[in-house]
Protein backbone atom coordinates (compact mmCIF):
# COMPACT_ATOMS: atom_id res chain seq x y z
CA UNK A 1 0.00 0.00 0.00
CA UNK A 2 0.48 4.00 0.17
CA UNK A 3 3.97 4.98 1.91
CA UNK A 4 3.19 7.53 4.28
CA UNK A 5 5.58 10.60 4.58
CA UNK A 6 5.02 13.02 7.80
CA UNK A 7 5.85 16.65 7.30
CA UNK A 8 8.67 16.26 4.54
CA UNK A 9 11.67 18.85 4.68
CA UNK A 10 12.02 20.83 1.59
CA UNK A 11 14.96 19.54 0.36
CA UNK A 12 13.36 16.02 0.32
CA UNK A 13 11.00 17.20 -2.04
CA UNK A 14 12.78 16.71 -5.44
CA UNK A 15 12.97 13.00 -4.53
CA UNK A 16 9.33 12.53 -3.37
CA UNK A 17 8.21 14.11 -6.94
CA UNK A 18 10.45 11.59 -9.24
CA UNK A 19 8.43 9.26 -10.93
CA UNK A 20 8.70 5.51 -11.61
CA UNK A 21 11.17 5.71 -14.57
CA UNK A 22 10.75 5.06 -17.54
CA UNK A 23 13.99 4.84 -19.39
CA UNK A 24 12.29 5.33 -23.31
CA UNK A 25 16.06 5.52 -25.15
CA UNK A 26 16.52 1.68 -24.48
CA UNK A 27 13.30 1.37 -27.31
CA UNK A 28 14.58 3.64 -29.67
CA UNK A 29 16.53 1.32 -31.65
CA UNK A 30 13.33 -0.62 -32.09
CA UNK A 31 11.58 2.28 -33.46
CA UNK A 32 13.95 3.09 -35.91
CA UNK A 33 14.21 -0.14 -37.40
CA UNK A 34 10.23 0.34 -37.58
CA UNK A 35 10.31 3.65 -39.35
CA UNK A 36 13.19 2.57 -41.20
CA UNK A 37 10.94 -0.67 -42.89
CA UNK A 38 7.81 1.50 -43.26
CA UNK A 39 10.09 4.03 -45.45
CA UNK A 40 11.55 1.70 -48.00
CA UNK A 41 7.98 -0.75 -48.18
CA UNK A 42 5.18 1.12 -47.10
CA UNK A 43 2.13 -0.45 -46.99
CA UNK A 44 3.70 -4.03 -46.71
CA UNK A 45 5.54 -3.10 -43.56
CA UNK A 46 2.36 -1.94 -41.90
CA UNK A 47 1.22 -5.42 -42.75
CA UNK A 48 3.96 -7.19 -41.65
CA UNK A 49 4.00 -5.26 -38.37
CA UNK A 50 0.52 -5.90 -37.63
CA UNK A 51 0.69 -9.49 -38.15
CA UNK A 52 3.83 -9.68 -36.05
CA UNK A 53 2.49 -7.33 -32.91
CA UNK A 54 -0.78 -7.97 -33.31
CA UNK A 55 -1.43 -10.79 -34.47
CA UNK A 56 -3.71 -10.62 -37.11
CA UNK A 57 -2.77 -10.10 -40.87
CA UNK A 58 -5.09 -8.02 -43.14
CA UNK A 59 -4.64 -7.17 -46.56
CA UNK A 60 -6.55 -4.11 -46.26
CA UNK A 61 -6.17 -1.81 -43.00
CA UNK A 62 -8.35 1.09 -44.26
CA UNK A 63 -11.99 0.80 -42.26
CA UNK A 64 -14.45 0.41 -44.66
CA UNK A 65 -17.65 2.74 -44.86
CA UNK A 66 -19.52 -0.52 -44.46
CA UNK A 67 -18.02 -0.97 -41.23
CA UNK A 68 -18.66 2.65 -40.13
CA UNK A 69 -22.14 1.99 -40.79
CA UNK A 70 -22.83 -1.40 -39.13
CA UNK A 71 -21.63 0.47 -35.59
CA UNK A 72 -24.39 1.82 -35.40
CA UNK A 73 -26.01 -1.67 -34.60
CA UNK A 74 -23.24 -2.68 -32.56
CA UNK A 75 -23.39 0.07 -29.65
CA UNK A 76 -26.04 0.13 -26.94
CA UNK A 77 -28.44 3.43 -27.65
CA UNK A 78 -27.46 4.01 -23.63
CA UNK A 79 -23.82 4.31 -24.73
CA UNK A 80 -24.50 6.27 -27.58
CA UNK A 81 -26.74 8.56 -26.35
CA UNK A 82 -24.11 8.87 -23.28
CA UNK A 83 -21.28 9.46 -25.70
CA UNK A 84 -22.94 11.90 -27.50
CA UNK A 85 -23.76 14.37 -24.84
CA UNK A 86 -20.35 14.08 -23.49
CA UNK A 87 -19.52 15.26 -26.82
CA UNK A 88 -21.80 18.38 -26.42
CA UNK A 89 -20.53 19.49 -23.68
CA UNK A 90 -17.02 19.19 -25.06
CA UNK A 91 -17.53 20.91 -28.10
CA UNK A 92 -19.51 23.53 -26.03
CA UNK A 93 -16.78 24.57 -23.94
CA UNK A 94 -13.78 24.15 -26.55
CA UNK A 95 -15.87 26.24 -29.11
CA UNK A 96 -16.55 28.94 -26.15
CA UNK A 97 -12.57 29.29 -25.88
CA UNK A 98 -11.37 30.03 -29.92
CA UNK A 99 -9.85 33.22 -30.01
CA UNK A 100 -11.15 36.08 -31.50
CA UNK A 101 -9.33 38.25 -34.25
CA UNK A 102 -8.23 41.72 -32.60
CA UNK A 103 -6.63 44.62 -34.89
CA UNK A 104 -4.64 46.66 -32.61
CA UNK A 105 -3.00 49.89 -33.91
CA UNK A 106 0.22 50.20 -32.33
CA UNK A 107 0.99 53.74 -33.33
CA UNK A 108 -0.65 55.83 -35.67
CA UNK A 109 -0.72 54.28 -39.29
CA UNK A 110 0.09 51.08 -38.19
CA UNK A 111 -2.54 47.97 -37.43
CA UNK A 112 -1.20 44.50 -36.45
CA UNK A 113 -3.48 41.39 -35.97
CA UNK A 114 -3.43 37.89 -35.78
CA UNK A 115 -5.59 34.90 -37.11
CA UNK A 116 -5.48 31.33 -36.58
CA UNK A 117 -5.44 28.32 -39.48
CA UNK A 118 -5.83 24.82 -39.00
CA UNK A 119 -3.07 22.39 -39.39
CA UNK A 120 -4.63 20.97 -42.56
CA UNK A 121 -3.64 17.02 -41.68
CA UNK A 122 -3.70 15.63 -38.28
CA UNK A 123 -3.58 12.35 -37.18
CA UNK A 124 -5.08 10.69 -33.87
CA UNK A 125 -3.16 8.02 -31.95
CA UNK A 126 -6.54 5.75 -29.55
CA UNK A 127 -5.02 2.80 -27.79
CA UNK A 128 -7.01 -0.15 -28.37
CA UNK A 129 -6.15 -2.78 -25.86
CA UNK A 130 -7.86 -3.68 -22.40
CA UNK A 131 -9.18 -0.29 -22.68
CA UNK A 132 -10.69 0.77 -25.84
CA UNK A 133 -10.44 4.80 -25.12
CA UNK A 134 -13.52 6.58 -27.64
CA UNK A 135 -13.57 8.85 -24.88
CA UNK A 136 -10.33 10.06 -26.26
CA UNK A 137 -11.40 10.10 -29.67
CA UNK A 138 -13.84 12.79 -28.59
CA UNK A 139 -10.76 14.72 -26.94
CA UNK A 140 -8.87 14.78 -29.89
CA UNK A 141 -11.65 14.80 -32.50
CA UNK A 142 -14.01 17.23 -31.08
CA UNK A 143 -10.99 20.08 -31.17
CA UNK A 144 -9.64 19.20 -34.48
CA UNK A 145 -13.06 19.49 -35.92
CA UNK A 146 -13.94 22.92 -34.45
CA UNK A 147 -10.06 23.80 -35.52
CA UNK A 148 -11.66 23.30 -39.18
CA UNK A 149 -8.73 20.65 -39.97
CA UNK A 150 -9.42 19.77 -43.24
CA UNK A 151 -8.16 15.65 -42.84
CA UNK A 152 -8.13 14.11 -39.63
CA UNK A 153 -6.37 10.53 -39.80
CA UNK A 154 -7.29 8.05 -36.86
CA UNK A 155 -5.32 4.94 -36.47
CA UNK A 156 -6.10 2.19 -33.45
CA UNK A 157 -5.07 -1.53 -33.40
CA UNK A 158 -7.37 -4.50 -34.45
CA UNK A 159 -8.51 -6.76 -32.19
CA UNK A 160 -7.43 -10.56 -33.19
CA UNK A 161 -10.32 -10.88 -35.71
CA UNK A 162 -9.29 -7.51 -37.33
CA UNK A 163 -11.62 -5.69 -35.55
CA UNK A 164 -11.72 -2.27 -34.02
CA UNK A 165 -14.22 -1.91 -31.18
CA UNK A 166 -16.93 -0.44 -32.52
CA UNK A 167 -17.46 2.46 -29.74
CA UNK A 168 -14.58 3.64 -31.14
CA UNK A 169 -15.82 3.81 -34.52
CA UNK A 170 -18.69 5.80 -33.91
CA UNK A 171 -16.91 8.27 -31.90
CA UNK A 172 -14.79 8.65 -34.69
CA UNK A 173 -17.65 9.28 -37.46
CA UNK A 174 -19.12 11.33 -35.26
CA UNK A 175 -16.01 13.96 -34.70
CA UNK A 176 -15.57 13.67 -38.36
CA UNK A 177 -12.46 11.48 -39.27
CA UNK A 178 -11.90 11.76 -42.72
CA UNK A 179 -9.95 8.01 -42.71
CA UNK A 180 -9.52 5.12 -39.87
CA UNK A 181 -6.98 2.54 -39.80
CA UNK A 182 -6.75 -0.90 -38.29
CA UNK A 183 -2.76 0.06 -37.02
CA UNK A 184 -1.56 0.11 -33.92
CA UNK A 185 1.85 0.51 -31.51
CA UNK A 186 4.94 1.80 -33.31
CA UNK A 187 4.05 0.87 -37.08
CA UNK A 188 0.37 2.99 -36.59
CA UNK A 189 3.32 6.43 -35.09
CA UNK A 190 5.21 5.40 -38.05
CA UNK A 191 2.58 5.45 -40.86
CA UNK A 192 1.26 8.68 -39.69
CA UNK A 193 5.14 10.49 -39.82
CA UNK A 194 6.31 9.26 -42.91
CA UNK A 195 3.22 8.10 -44.98
CA UNK A 196 2.50 5.07 -47.37
CA UNK A 197 1.01 4.27 -50.62
CA UNK A 198 -2.05 4.15 -47.93
CA UNK A 199 -1.67 6.07 -45.30
CA UNK A 200 -0.93 9.64 -45.64
CA UNK A 201 1.71 12.05 -43.80
CA UNK A 202 0.45 14.00 -41.21
CA UNK A 203 1.43 17.02 -39.71
CA UNK A 204 0.89 16.54 -36.56
CA UNK A 205 0.76 13.56 -34.26
CA UNK A 206 -1.63 13.35 -31.03
CA UNK A 207 -2.96 10.40 -28.58
CA UNK A 208 -2.02 8.26 -25.57
CA UNK A 209 -0.57 4.93 -25.59
CA UNK A 210 2.57 2.34 -24.28
CA UNK A 211 6.00 2.93 -23.98
CA UNK A 212 6.42 1.54 -27.26
CA UNK A 213 3.59 4.56 -28.46
CA UNK A 214 5.28 7.40 -26.62
CA UNK A 215 8.65 6.56 -27.62
CA UNK A 216 7.68 6.04 -31.45
CA UNK A 217 6.22 10.03 -31.25
CA UNK A 218 9.56 10.99 -29.83
CA UNK A 219 11.36 9.56 -33.11
CA UNK A 220 8.55 11.12 -34.63
CA UNK A 221 10.07 14.16 -34.38
CA UNK A 222 12.79 13.55 -36.14
CA UNK A 223 10.86 12.62 -39.00
CA UNK A 224 9.76 16.62 -39.31
CA UNK A 225 6.42 15.99 -37.52
CA UNK A 226 5.39 17.82 -34.49
CA UNK A 227 3.36 15.82 -31.53
CA UNK A 228 0.47 17.04 -29.30
CA UNK A 229 3.07 17.21 -25.76
CA UNK A 230 5.69 14.47 -24.38
CA UNK A 231 4.04 11.74 -22.64
CA UNK A 232 4.41 9.64 -19.04
CA UNK A 233 2.29 7.47 -17.06
CA UNK A 234 -0.76 8.68 -15.97
CA UNK A 235 -0.99 10.71 -12.88
CA UNK A 236 -3.35 12.25 -9.79
CA UNK A 237 -2.76 13.98 -6.77
CA UNK A 238 -5.28 14.60 -4.30
CA UNK A 239 -4.90 17.99 -1.53
CA UNK A 240 -7.32 17.25 1.10
CA UNK A 241 -7.86 18.30 4.56
CA UNK A 242 -10.98 17.39 7.11
CA UNK A 243 -13.60 18.84 5.16
CA UNK A 244 -12.69 16.11 2.61
CA UNK A 245 -14.64 12.70 2.02
CA UNK A 246 -12.01 9.35 2.48
CA UNK A 247 -14.47 7.56 0.84
CA UNK A 248 -14.19 9.40 -2.25
CA UNK A 249 -10.47 10.41 -1.98
CA UNK A 250 -10.07 7.08 -2.28
CA UNK A 251 -11.93 6.44 -5.44
CA UNK A 252 -9.79 8.97 -6.69
CA UNK A 253 -6.69 7.66 -6.29
CA UNK A 254 -7.86 4.36 -7.36
CA UNK A 255 -9.34 5.83 -10.65
CA UNK A 256 -5.85 6.57 -11.51
CA UNK A 257 -4.30 3.92 -10.04
CA UNK A 258 -5.93 1.02 -11.95
CA UNK A 259 -4.83 2.54 -15.55
CA UNK A 260 -1.52 1.08 -15.13
CA UNK A 261 1.80 -0.35 -12.85
CA UNK A 262 3.06 2.40 -13.31
CA UNK A 263 1.02 5.41 -12.76
CA UNK A 264 1.58 7.28 -9.86
CA UNK A 265 -1.23 8.48 -7.41
CA UNK A 266 -0.48 11.00 -4.57
CA UNK A 267 -2.68 12.04 -1.38
CA UNK A 268 -1.20 15.40 0.40
CA UNK A 269 -3.16 16.22 2.77
CA UNK A 270 -2.83 18.59 6.72
CA UNK A 271 -5.02 15.84 8.64
CA UNK A 272 -3.75 12.92 9.93
CA UNK A 273 -7.24 11.64 10.82
CA UNK A 274 -8.03 11.82 7.29
CA UNK A 275 -5.14 10.19 5.77
CA UNK A 276 -6.11 7.19 7.97
CA UNK A 277 -9.52 6.93 7.08
CA UNK A 278 -8.63 6.91 3.23
CA UNK A 279 -5.99 4.24 3.62
CA UNK A 280 -8.41 1.89 5.43
CA UNK A 281 -10.83 2.68 2.18
CA UNK A 282 -8.37 2.04 -0.48
CA UNK A 283 -8.39 -1.23 1.10
CA UNK A 284 -11.69 -1.74 1.09
CA UNK A 285 -12.39 -0.83 -2.70
CA UNK A 286 -8.83 -2.18 -3.56
CA UNK A 287 -10.84 -5.54 -2.81
CA UNK A 288 -13.84 -4.94 -4.89
CA UNK A 289 -11.64 -3.81 -8.25
CA UNK A 290 -11.41 -6.35 -11.23
CA UNK A 291 -7.94 -4.74 -11.79
CA UNK A 292 -7.03 -4.97 -8.06
CA UNK A 293 -2.92 -6.66 -9.39
CA UNK A 294 -2.74 -3.22 -11.60
CA UNK A 295 -3.94 -0.94 -9.28
CA UNK A 296 -1.85 -2.41 -6.08
CA UNK A 297 1.51 -2.03 -7.90
CA UNK A 298 0.77 1.19 -8.49
CA UNK A 299 0.21 2.36 -5.37
CA UNK A 300 3.27 0.72 -4.16
CA UNK A 301 4.81 3.40 -5.71
CA UNK A 302 2.43 5.71 -4.49
CA UNK A 303 2.53 8.16 -1.62
CA UNK A 304 0.53 9.85 1.69
CA UNK A 305 2.07 12.79 2.66
CA UNK A 306 1.32 14.79 5.79
CA UNK A 307 1.99 18.75 6.33
CA UNK A 308 1.15 20.91 8.91
CA UNK A 309 0.11 23.98 6.81
CA UNK A 310 -2.28 23.77 3.61
CA UNK A 311 0.09 26.03 1.96
CA UNK A 312 3.13 23.45 2.06
CA UNK A 313 0.52 21.04 0.20
CA UNK A 314 0.28 23.93 -2.68
CA UNK A 315 3.81 24.46 -3.05
CA UNK A 316 4.09 20.86 -3.30
CA UNK A 317 2.09 20.33 -5.68
CA UNK A 318 3.28 23.01 -7.52
CA UNK A 319 6.81 21.37 -7.50
CA UNK A 320 5.18 18.00 -8.44
CA UNK A 321 3.02 19.51 -11.50
CA UNK A 322 0.24 17.13 -11.39
CA UNK A 323 -1.49 15.77 -14.56
CA UNK A 324 -4.78 15.80 -12.44
CA UNK A 325 -5.04 17.64 -9.12
CA UNK A 326 -8.31 17.25 -7.51
CA UNK A 327 -8.58 19.77 -4.07
CA UNK A 328 -10.81 18.39 -1.75
CA UNK A 329 -10.39 21.10 0.86
CA UNK A 330 -13.37 23.21 2.82
CA UNK A 331 -12.74 26.29 0.24
CA UNK A 332 -10.86 25.35 -2.71
CA UNK A 333 -11.85 28.39 -4.55
CA UNK A 334 -9.82 30.16 -2.40
CA UNK A 335 -6.52 27.92 -3.34
CA UNK A 336 -7.35 28.59 -7.40
CA UNK A 337 -4.73 31.61 -7.57
CA UNK A 338 -2.22 29.54 -5.99
CA UNK A 339 -2.04 26.32 -8.26
CA UNK A 340 0.87 27.12 -11.02
CA UNK A 341 1.63 23.73 -12.26
CA UNK A 342 -1.13 21.36 -13.24
CA UNK A 343 -3.02 19.76 -16.44
CA UNK A 344 -6.01 20.00 -14.65
CA UNK A 345 -7.87 20.94 -11.57
CA UNK A 346 -11.04 19.37 -9.82
CA UNK A 347 -12.61 21.56 -6.86
CA UNK A 348 -14.36 20.31 -3.82
CA UNK A 349 -15.82 16.73 -2.86
CA UNK A 350 -17.89 16.29 -5.90
CA UNK A 351 -15.60 16.77 -8.46
CA UNK A 352 -14.32 13.96 -9.68
CA UNK A 353 -11.65 13.11 -11.95
CA UNK A 354 -13.56 11.07 -13.77
CA UNK A 355 -15.61 13.68 -14.95
CA UNK A 356 -13.25 15.17 -16.19
CA UNK A 357 -12.19 11.99 -18.49
CA UNK A 358 -15.22 11.61 -20.02
CA UNK A 359 -18.21 14.63 -19.56
CA UNK A 360 -17.81 17.43 -17.54
CA UNK A 361 -15.93 19.47 -21.26
CA UNK A 362 -12.13 19.91 -20.32
CA UNK A 363 -9.88 18.18 -21.95
CA UNK A 364 -8.16 14.71 -20.73
CA UNK A 365 -5.23 14.52 -23.08
CA UNK A 366 -3.05 16.33 -20.55
CA UNK A 367 1.03 17.15 -20.19
CA UNK A 368 2.15 13.98 -17.48
CA UNK A 369 5.73 13.29 -15.67
CA UNK A 370 6.34 17.05 -14.83
CA UNK A 371 5.50 18.30 -18.27
CA UNK A 372 2.74 20.68 -16.61
CA UNK A 373 5.24 22.88 -15.83
CA UNK A 374 5.41 23.69 -19.39
CA UNK A 375 3.20 22.22 -21.41
CA UNK A 376 -0.79 22.88 -21.21
CA UNK A 377 -3.42 20.11 -22.21
CA UNK A 378 -5.10 19.77 -25.64
CA UNK A 379 -7.54 22.34 -26.46
CA UNK A 380 -8.60 24.04 -30.01
CA UNK A 381 -5.00 26.08 -29.77
CA UNK A 382 -3.56 22.58 -30.50
CA UNK A 383 -4.88 22.03 -33.95
CA UNK A 384 -4.61 25.55 -35.40
CA UNK A 385 -1.33 28.20 -36.23
CA UNK A 386 -1.35 31.55 -35.56
CA UNK A 387 -0.20 34.08 -38.28
CA UNK A 388 0.33 37.67 -37.66
CA UNK A 389 -0.73 40.32 -40.55
CA UNK A 390 0.90 44.27 -40.14
CA UNK A 391 -0.30 46.64 -42.09
CA UNK A 392 1.57 50.13 -42.86
CA UNK A 393 -0.34 53.11 -44.51
CA UNK A 394 2.13 56.15 -45.70
CA UNK A 395 1.39 57.16 -42.27
CA UNK A 396 2.67 54.37 -41.04
CA UNK A 397 5.66 54.31 -42.52
CA UNK A 398 6.30 58.07 -41.13
CA UNK A 399 5.84 56.37 -37.53
CA UNK A 400 8.29 54.21 -38.14
CA UNK A 401 10.29 55.30 -40.49
CA UNK A 402 13.26 56.80 -38.63
CA UNK A 403 13.04 54.22 -35.87
CA UNK A 404 13.43 50.89 -38.27
CA UNK A 405 16.52 53.04 -40.32
CA UNK A 406 18.14 53.30 -37.04
CA UNK A 407 17.65 49.75 -35.54
CA UNK A 408 19.01 48.49 -38.52
CA UNK A 409 21.62 50.69 -39.23
CA UNK A 410 23.00 49.91 -35.61
CA UNK A 411 22.67 45.96 -36.00
CA UNK A 412 24.90 46.49 -39.44
CA UNK A 413 22.01 45.40 -41.64
CA UNK A 414 21.93 48.17 -44.45
CA UNK A 415 19.28 46.54 -46.71
CA UNK A 416 16.78 46.15 -43.84
CA UNK A 417 16.87 50.19 -43.11
CA UNK A 418 17.36 51.17 -47.23
CA UNK A 419 13.92 48.85 -47.46
CA UNK A 420 12.31 51.32 -45.24
CA UNK A 421 14.68 54.50 -46.51
CA UNK A 422 13.04 53.86 -49.98
CA UNK A 423 9.34 54.25 -48.52
CA UNK A 424 10.23 57.88 -46.88
CA UNK A 425 11.21 58.57 -49.92
CA UNK A 426 8.93 57.95 -52.23
CA UNK A 427 6.45 59.41 -49.49
CA UNK A 428 8.31 62.86 -49.63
Amino acid sequence: MMKVFDNPAVETWPELTMRPVMNLKDLFPLVQSVFESIREKGDNAIIDYTNQFDKVKLADFKVTQEEIIEVESLVSEELKTAIQKSFDNIYKFHNALKEQVKEIETTPGVRCWRESRPIERVGIYIPGGSAPLFSTVLMLGIPALIAGCREVVVCTPPDRLGRIHPAILFASQLVGATAIYKIGGIQAIGAMAIGTETVPRVSKIFGPGNQYVMAAKQVAQQYGVAIDMPAGPSEVMVIADDAAIAEFVAADLLSQAEHGVDSQVMLITTSEKLSKEAGNALKRQLNRLPGKEVAEKALENSPIILFHRIEDCIAFSNAYAPEHLILAVDNPRALVKEVINAGSVFLGNYSCESAGDYASGTNHTLPTNGYAKMYSGVSVDSFIKKITFQELSPEGVKSLGKIVETMAEAEGLQAHKEAMTLRLNFIK
